[in-house]
């Protein structure tokens, strides 16, 4: 970020911050680094952050599968394994929010106006808040892929199948990340973005194909939950990870039939709009 040097003037002592040596793109990356652990070390001071995180999805993977489990039949291994991907694909998608309410706090406690004041990169403020959003998202799956199998869920497909799989989940919370950072320095209130993303998030990951087959939905809502970006992401996980039973039904809509494709697609247009338009609004913050 930079380098305190220290000076002597009429028998004072100062101190001047100075950009550490490079060119633009190597500071761009040491910034980026101290900012993404700054991020995981409020991360390891206040631990209560990623205790109540691994908690929900545990909680999700036990109440849907013997709660609901019972109640809604899937063909194959049975709903446990249909389960998984949903409840992977939705913890991420509200993990992701988390970078949101951060940045709202932090312009809230005027952490940002401190940033403001460092010869550092602004974007880098971003780049570490996302980031250290992806390693909480990444220790998520490993606690529910575990409570998963101890409920029974098991992978069918190949290890780079898998691979792929928890690379496109973690992907696709990373893009959309930097959609709630943005909505983060809009409402620059960590209590509005709660309640925003709440509202914007639970139909998009209860009405999809996250929980039940989106083809016993009523006709309106199963064509929303179609053409739902979350629906690809699970139906996507749910190829990756072998958990498609035979003969289970696939809808007409393409989104449907190439649900891998659109996922690629979606994270490439999330990231190619909303990373400058959030390194734009950050700027407009500093003026």
């Amino acid at each position: 970020m930079s380098t305190p040097t220290v000076s002597s003037e009429l028998g004072r002592a100062s101190t001047t911050l100075q950009p550490i040596p490079g060119g633009p793109i190597s500071r761009f990356f040491s910034d980026g680094w101290v900012t993404t652990w700054r991020n995981l070390m409020k991360i390891v001071r206040v631990p209560e952050i990623l205790l109540f995180t691994l908690i929900q999805p545990i909680m999700f993977v036990l109440l849907f599968s013997y709660v609901f489990g019972a109640a809604i039949e899937i063909p194959g291994d049975g709903y446990t394994s249909f389960l998984m991907a949903g409840i992977f694909a939705q913890t991420v998608v509200f993990g992701s929010t988390y970078s949101g309410s951060a940045m709202a706090q932090d312009l809230k406690d005027g952490i940002i106006d401190r940033f403001r004041t460092l010869p550092m990169s602004g974007a880098a403020v971003l780049v570490g808040r996302t980031n250290g959003d992806l390693v909480i998202n990444g220790l998520s799956m490993v606690v529910m892929m575990g409570t998963g199998w101890i409920v029974g869920w098991r992978v069918n497909s190949s290890l780079p199948e898998f691979l792929a799989g928890v690379a496109l989940l973690l992907l696709f919370a990373y893009a959309f990340s930097w959609v709630m950072a943005f909505l983060g320095m809009a409402v620059k209130s960590p209590e509005v973005i709660n309640n925003a993303s709440f509202l914007i998030l639970f139909p998009l990951t209860f009405i999809s194909n996250a929980f039940v087959p989106s083809e016993r939905l009523p006709d309106p809502l199963r064509i929303f939950a179609e053409w739902n970006p979350v629906s690809s992401l699970v139906q996507s996980a749910r190829e990756l990870f072998g958990n498609v039973p035979p003969g289970t039904p696939v809808g007409d809509a393409w989104t449907a039939q190439n649900p891998i494709a659109t996922v690629l697609i979606g994270i490439a247009v999330l990231l190619l709009v909303f990373v400058p338009l959030s390194i734009r609004k950050f700027a407009t913050l500093s003026r």
